[in-house]
């Protein structure tokens, strides 16, 4: 039996895979991008694909669940509560760690859409996202 963390390596290092193959031909090359613990039971993934339009801004939010991500187009201004805010690029990965304020995850360009995939890491049926009324 594929204990979860086992079925969690493969579900990531599958969709990782088939975002960055180029030629079947070509040499496999891996390059360790994130290693997270999570210190929890993982019940459940789920994985979306999120588009920012020009210059949006996310509200203030957390999650109550981890989430681990990838930059898929564009460039991603992002802070956590009590953390510098980052410049996130395309390949780049993030992580939203359990019940942390986010502060910032906003498009950083006027004229371009931001794409990611967001992968919700549950241990039960948590929600995805909610959002904030504190302000900073």
């Amino acid at each position: 039996m594929t204990s979860p963390k086992t079925k969690f390596c493969i579900t990531i290092l599958l969709i990782l895979f088939s975002f960055f193959c180029k030629a079947q031909k070509a040499k496999i090359q891996r390059k360790e991008l994130q290693n997270i613990l999570l210190g929890q039971h993982l019940q459940k993934i789920e994985t979306q694909e999120i588009t920012l339009q020009k210059a949006q801004e996310a509200p203030k939010h957390f999650h109550p669940c981890p989430v681990i991500g990838i930059i898929m187009s564009g460039e991603i201004i992002f802070e956590i509560a009590g953390q510098e805010p980052k410049i996130l690029k395309s390949g780049e990965t993030f992580y939203e760690p359990k019940n942390t304020l986010i502060l910032k995850f906003n498009n950083n360009s006027n004229t371009a859409e931001a794409r990611f995939i967001a992968i919700y890491l549950k241990a039960d049926e948590e929600k995805s996202i909610e959002f904030s009324e504190i302000t900073k």
